[in-house]
């Protein structure tokens, strides 16, 4: 039987198409541990997209002719910056850039636009060069044993690297491109977290980020590394 994924409508980042890290994230899931995924075009929801395998360590995913993402097994070395409070945290939250219009204003993750977003509001941490927000999985988000599943804590890394390689900037178009994450530790349902983004590079249109959620009490949890690019102007 062939192998396919399928990202649900609620799933998506800008309206008509999955959210990035949660793509990703299915994407990786396909493989053994630290995985990259690049987003070669926006992702379809609702529609069955086929899995092909090159080998244990590498897979396209498909839509029609289309290839849609590429995943391969892929270490990741990323230094996380000192702890963020959850204190610290819900208070740059007030500070969130989002909109509740315009194109990812219904992101599942970070949208203001809709009321059942996982309300991940990064913000800026005073005297700090990252973003952060507070975050308390939902139970659906788990498995049964109540860990929460790969595909959301993907997608938690994704939007607030955005934020942060924005600080004090104007807030431009800039797409996901490619994550590279790995999940260290449980990240447990109902339990309090944070996360935050902080910016490692820019090279013209490409902006690179980190990302991490950490427990409550400071542990890093999932890492990532995200590339953002800017389309060119037309």
């Amino acid at each position: 039987m062939a192998e396919t994924i399928s990202i649900p409508r609620r799933f998506n980042g800008p309206l008509d198409s999955g959210q990035g890290g949660y793509s990703a994230g299915l994407a990786a899931g396909l493989l053994d541990g630290a995985a990259e995924v690049s987003l070669r075009r926006p992702v379809p929801l609702d529609r069955q997209l086929d899995v092909l395998r090159e080998n244990d360590d590498a897979v396209q995913v498909v839509d029609g002719d289309d290839l849609v993402l590429e995943a391969h097994a892929h270490e990741l070395e990323v230094e996380v910056p000192s702890p963020v409070t959850t204190d610290e945290a819900l208070r740059a939250s007030a500070g969130y850039r989002g909109t509740a219009n315009g194109v990812f204003s219904r992101c599942f993750v970070c949208g203001l636009g809709r009321d059942d977003a996982f309300g991940v509001f990064a913000g800026a941490v005073e005297g700090r060069e990252l973003v952060a927000s507070p975050w308390n999985p939902p139970s659906w988000t788990a498995d049964a044993g109540g860990n929460v599943r790969q595909e959301f804590a993907w997608a938690v890394l994704d939007c607030p690297t955005y934020f942060a390689v924005y600080l004090g900037q104007k807030l431009p178009m800039s797409v996901l491109a490619r994550l590279t994450a790995r999940i260290d530790a449980p990240v447990r349902a109902g339990e309090e977290h944070v996360v935050i983004a902080w910016p490692i590079e820019v090279d013209g249109r490409k902006r690179h980020a980190g990302a991490a959620v950490l427990s409550a009490a400071g542990e890093p949890l999932a890492v990532a590394r995200a590339l953002m690019i800017e389309p060119r102007e037309s």
